[in-house]
């Protein structure tokens, strides 16, 4: 399929349910914790999704192994996708969710920044720097006012979360600004999850991480849920919408997963949902579409 400069209907389409996938997977991670350490269900993650990944690029005779130039792009990406979730997931040993996602859904703006100089073809006009920012503020009232109760080493598990986001942007600006962004999904997932199933584990050990300590029917299930769903199937298919389509129009998406993982809580955990929850959910909505709407002529 040809590159395309606005997002079509299969395009929100799986952006919506990839955010969704990605809201649940907050869940996910959270049932997972009462029985696997954090880094450790990251590095497993990756390590049964290559595997899933890597059948299913087999079974469609896709090209892993031809000379391509894609081997250093891809271990770029590889590195900057395991430092996002080695830092995400250890910055949680000192800040709280809610204070993190604040600070992780600044990302969409990088990529923005970083597209100025890197792709000079998806450059972001006005409307769509406010419509950004409206959807950033739709989190801030979600999670806004645990900015203002900081405690103990909150503020280093803060800056982890930051550094966090500046590797997800660097990791959707790596694959869209080289050849990674022309060559089969299949094959720039694969670089990510590889290197960092072998990076992780060493990162779980150097943390001092037990691992799997207390595993049960819903902790496998949890963690199952990650492999499969969330690093296999829904990353192979943002890898294939960032080849084909505007990463900063995509990227705009993202503000809808923690407000769509505050509403998965509230489903599947029994969290309260509050009217801040709906009012972010519409700013965040709003802010999508000013930002995706096309030009006026």
């Amino acid at each position: 399929m040809a590159p395309k400069h606005q997002l079509d209907r299969l395009a929100i389409g799986l952006m919506v349910l990839f955010c969704s996938i990605w809201g649940v997977q907050q869940v996910a991670i959270k049932l997972a914790n009462a029985g696997i350490s954090p880094v450790w269900q990251a590095g497993l993650r990756s390590l049964g999704a290559a595997v899933l990944v890597f059948a299913w690029a087999w079974w469609r005779g896709v090209g892993l192994f031809s000379r391509d130039g894609t081997l250093w792009p891809g271990v770029l990406a590889g590195l900057l996708f395991a430092g996002e979730f080695g830092l995400l997931y250890w910055a949680l040993e000192f800040t709280t969710a809610s204070r993190g996602v604040i600070f992780l859904y600044t990302a969409p703006f990088m990529v923005a920044l970083g597209a100025v100089w890197l792709l000079p073809q998806e450059h972001m006009r006005r409307a769509q720097w406010v419509g950004m920012a409206l959807a950033f503020i739709g989190v801030l009232v979600l999670f806004g006012e645990n900015l203002l109760r900081p405690s103990g080493m909150a503020w280093l598990g803060d800056l982890m979360i930051f550094a966090a986001a500046i590797l997800w942007a660097a990791t959707t600006l790596t694959v869209k600004a080289t050849v990674l962004g022309r060559t089969a999904p299949e094959k720039t997932l694969l670089y990510q999850l590889v290197v960092s199933a072998a990076v992780l584990p060493g990162v779980a050990v150097l943390l001092g991480e037990p691992g799997v300590f207390a595993p049960t029917p819903v902790v496998w299930a949890s963690l199952a849920f990650q492999t499969v769903v969330v690093a296999g199937a829904s990353y192979l298919g943002w890898f294939w919408l960032i080849r084909h389509y505007p990463a900063t129009r995509l990227s705009s998406f993202s503000f809808l997963t923690p407000v769509l993982g505050v509403v998965a809580g509230g489903v599947l955990l029994g969290e309260p949902l509050t009217l801040a929850v709906f009012v972010a959910l519409g700013l965040v909505g709003l802010g999508i579409w000013l930002a995706n709407r096309p030009a006026a002529r």
